[in-house]
């Protein structure tokens, strides 16, 4: 289940954000794109995850699994994404919000609780299902949106700056739960990020982006 970027650009009105980028993510690794912002990292998670804004342009080419996604609605691409802060309905419990996550071939009520009653106890929240999202800790929700994206069986995940709210010691908490859940799962992932900490602990692959095009180094 490898992600590959085959001369990937992001064109804007005023021209491509940066050089043609290639890049291979091998299931379970974690690669990093860093840069100044403005540089293009974050276009390019909604480039791959088909959010592209309007006056945007993809060049280049993107494969999951060996299947171009070129012209693929979001929803088929079967990559999930995890923002910097983590996106709770606050309308819902805490375990509704990860049931949301759950793919259509869960069926019934009773499988669709014990799925999530199980994500929730790898991350830690066992029998927190009925508590309002509102009452949790910054890492409790960190760990909550995670697990709600894994439960709908991404075939890769990208990490925009997921770590950067949470305090030092938190971070590198969550930084062995998310990559161990990655490797886990053997599943490729793009994290962007400004701290190389995080690029460190990540392990995989770090791309630079400048103005002058991206610098890839391995780590």
């Amino acid at each position: 289940m490898s992600l590959e970027l085959e001369r990937v650009q992001i064109v804007a009105p005023a021209g491509a954000l940066f050089a043609p980028l290639d890049l291979r993510i091998a299931p379970g690794a974690v690669a990093t794109v860093m840069g100044a912002s403005g540089a293009g990292k974050s276009t390019l998670l909604d480039a791959i995850a088909g959010h592209l804004a309007p006056g945007f342009r993809l060049a280049g080419r993107i494969r999951l699994n060996g299947c171009d996604l070129a012209g693929l609605a979001p929803e088929a691409r079967k990559v999930g994404l995890m923002m910097q802060q983590p996106v709770l309905f606050a309308h819902l419990s805490l375990g509704d919000n990860l049931g949301f996550g759950l793919p259509a071939r869960v069926r019934g009520r009773a499988a669709r609780r014990a799925a999530v009653a199980a994500a929730l106890e790898q991350a830690g929240l066992g029998g927190l299902h009925d508590r309002d999202p509102a009452s949790l800790s910054g890492g409790q929700r960190s760990r909550a949106a995670l697990m709600r994206t894994l439960l709908a069986e991404p075939a890769a995940l990208l990490l925009d700056e997921p770590f950067s709210s949470l305090d030092a010691a938190l971070r590198a908490d969550m930084r062995r739960f998310v990559f161990g859940h990655v490797r886990s799962r053997g599943i490729p992932a793009l994290l962007v990020t400004h701290d190389p900490a995080d690029a460190e602990a990540a392990g995989g692959a770090v791309v630079h982006l400048t103005t002058g095009g991206p610098h890839a180094a391995g780590v």
